[in-house]
């Protein structure tokens, strides 16, 4: 049987700034997922958070496709890809058996570079430490794994997105959490995938899946990533925006301790959650030239 599951209509991602490209897709039982897939050379792969989708690294693309082959997914719920309607269908596990599913078996990459952000961060940090053979370089910012909440701002957020549910307009969210102003056609673009309440239930589910507690449902597996985060020593850049409420300079410093290949974290200026909006092109500049010494 398959999965109930709601596809935004192809005329919402018509003209959006920024965003010329070619929309590429896999089937993974029966649903669909988008990625973009632009440039050549060893993959860098770009994992959006939450509310986002893909669009989040539209001024990150160019510089980075100059480099090496940029793979930037929708998770199933966000962006062009399909949106399971039932809220059980979501968690922890089945986003990244998705997401590891695209990269590790229908792409095949290897030697990649997983720039991560928020949710990303679960996602492909996981990805990493239990892919080693694929992934050799990790570049982290404005994210945290583990299982308790990143503090009481966060917290806040939670109880927020509970009692708004799918009255959530994603736009005007990633609008006041971020360090500069938006125009009114970016908020639109992120906007564009969840033009209805039932397109917006992976928005809904992402808060409730992260851990707050050792006997949360996604505590073990989370757990257990950070925990072999303490024997990556492969390259990994910690990169974070000054500006963030929600994961501070400190929790850099923190990322950057837990991690052995880790050196000192890097600080965005004028950078808040959302860096990628807020910093994108000086942020791919900085990755380039860092891949450019540790050989990716």
């Amino acid at each position: 049987m398959g999965v109930d599951a709601y596809r935004t209509p192809d005329e919402r991602f018509r003209e959006l700034p920024g965003w010329p490209y070619e929309p590429r897709y896999v089937d993974q039982d029966g649903l669909r997922m988008h990625y973009v897939d632009e440039g050549e050379g060893a993959p860098i792969v770009l994992l959006h958070g939450e509310p986002t989708w893909g669009f989040l690294y539209r001024k990150m693309i160019p510089r980075l496709a100059e480099v090496g082959r940029v793979i930037v997914p929708d998770y199933f719920g966000f962006g062009r890809s399909d949106k399971p309607v039932e809220h059980a269908w979501y968690s922890y596990d089945r986003h990244v058996a998705a997401v590891g599913r695209l990269l590790c078996e229908q792409l095949d990459l290897r030697d990649a570079t997983v720039v991560v952000q928020d949710w990303g961060g679960p996602i492909g940090l996981r990805l990493a430490v239990e892919q080693p053979e694929r992934i050799e370089r990790l570049v982290i910012m404005n994210t945290g794994i583990g299982a308790r909440a990143p503090g009481e701002e966060w917290l806040r957020f939670q109880a927020f997105m509970e009692r708004v549910g799918t009255d959530i307009v994603p736009g005007r969210l990633i609008r006041i959490s971020c360090a500069t102003e938006l125009a009114d056609e970016v908020v639109a673009g992120y906007d564009a995938p969840f033009p209805t309440p039932e397109s917006k239930i992976g928005v809904v589910m992402f808060p409730r899946l992260v851990a707050t507690g050792a006997d949360h449902p996604s505590a073990p597996a989370m757990i257990a990533v950070r925990e072999a985060l303490r024997r990556w020593e492969r390259p990994a850049l910690v990169l974070f925006g000054d500006s963030d409420p929600i994961f501070t300079p400190h929790h850099a410093e923190l990322m950057a301790e837990l991690i052995p290949g880790a050196g000192p974290p890097q600080t965005v200026q004028g950078a808040a959650h959302f860096l990628q909006e807020d910093r994108g092109e000086e942020i791919a500049g900085r990755i380039a030239s860092w891949l450019g010494t540790v050989g990716g």
